[in-house]
């Protein structure tokens, strides 16, 4: 149950109306922040952390946030859950608070007989490795060695932290159901609540004695290794989750899971935007009058495209089937050409290019020609070539 004596918001440093994008990108921040990887030893990070997969684990949940907002504006009313109220089965599961859990005590579990069940083992937290791709790895697909430090199941104990697995004992604060009933206010007046066993953590069982490999933690700190495929068309947005690979939980639950982000290096020449590519090519004067053919580059090796006779600069042409391949089909190379104009030119070089110009009449150039029509009707003043 989410505990309103917390500010989940205030903990993740967002606003009470934040939305779920906004929860997630302030929770990775800070868990990266705060990760033990990065505080070895360090107490007050690892509470630290802690609580920040606490709050995340209550915001992210729309069911659990509107719980908790519920008890946060009204302190001891518990939550009031969404819905109809009557699906389900239970009436008053995810009403005001657990009122299965009151009127179970009161009546002998009439009322959500699942109050009285053993709390399930808690699942372990995520983990989050970014990895550094090169933009053709990034496209074409690689396989990467990752090496991370976690908490790993104890192998000796199976993660129960009992020596052999099987060393415990009945909780004698519970006796074994994993709850304990306690007394609170509520609209109805002093109620007796059923909550989960301080105790044994709602499991119904103690260790009888330590497993000596994990002193009883049911997890081994070490450093985990593996080589992982990377497909082909991953980007900066894209995200792989390797299933168990995350902290090992405790009492045995299951673990948690890796998250894999990437980032992704700048190519030289090209860009890309979703599975297209984009380039920009210089063109000699010469090329973009009498046209010819380039090289243009490309994924895995320069492609040829032919520029028609009078191409202007900043003309876009499309190689089509030649952008990143991805399994939503494979996208196009674009590519811009740009005009190079010489910075420096010699006495005879420069007779040469003005003999040229003066030789080709206004009317053979299409767009200076319509500039000076237009130039002509709304101010009244002819123009020649500039």
């Amino acid at each position: 149950m989410p505990d309103s004596k917390k500010n989940y918001y205030e903990i993740l440093g967002v606003s009470k109306n934040a939305t779920q994008d906004e929860i997630k990108s302030a929770y990775r921040k800070l868990a990266k922040q705060y990760h033990p990887d990065f505080h070895p030893g360090d107490a007050a990070a690892a509470e630290k952390f802690k609580e920040i997969n606490e709050a995340n684990a209550v915001l992210s949940d729309e069911e659990k946030r509107k719980q908790y907002d519920f008890e946060l504006e009204h302190p001891g009313m518990g939550g009031m859950g969404g819905g109809n109220p009557f699906s389900g089965g239970n009436p008053f599961s995810g009403g005001f608070g657990d009122l299965g859990d009151i009127f179970s005590s009161m009546f002998g579990g009439g009322f959500g007989g699942a109050s009285s069940a053993r709390q399930a083992p808690a699942r372990g937290a995520n983990i989050e490795q970014t990895i550094r791709l090169s933009f053709l790895d990034a496209i074409k697909g690689c396989t990467k060695e990752i090496s991370y430090f976690r908490n790993e199941p104890c192998k000796s104990c199976n993660g129960t932290g009992a020596k052999d697995g099987t060393a415990f004992q009945k909780c004698s604060k519970c006796g074994g159901t994993g709850r304990v009933k306690y007394q609170q206010d509520t609209i109805f007046g002093r109620t007796i609540q059923v909550g989960v066993c301080p105790d044994c953590g709602g499991t119904g069982k103690k260790i009888l004695e330590k497993c000596p490999d994990c002193k009883g933690k049911g997890s081994i700190r070490n450093q985990t290794r593996f080589t992982v495929n990377i497909p082909a068309g991953v980007d900066s947005d894209s995200s792989l989750r390797k299933r168990g690979y995350g902290q090992a939980a405790p009492n045995g639950g299951e673990p948690g899971d890796l998250y894999l982000y990437f980032q992704i290096e700048p190519h030289k020449l090209l860009k890309r935007q979703d599975k297209d590519l984009y380039v920009t090519v210089p063109i000699s004067y010469k090329t973009a009058v009498l046209g010819g053919k380039i090289q243009v580059p490309g994924i895995d090796d320069t492609q040829e495209l032919t520029v028609p006779a009078g191409t202007s600069s900043g003309t876009r042409f499309c190689i089509r089937g030649k952008g990143v391949r991805t399994v939503n089909g494979t996208g196009n190379l674009y590519v811009d050409v740009q005009i190079d104009i010489p910075e420096k030119l010699t006495r005879e070089q420069a007779k040469k290019l003005t003999d040229y110009e003066d030789s080709i009449p206004l009317k053979s150039c299409d767009n200076m020609q319509r500039y000076a029509n237009n130039v002509s009707a709304l101010y009244g003043r002819n123009i020649d070539k500039q």
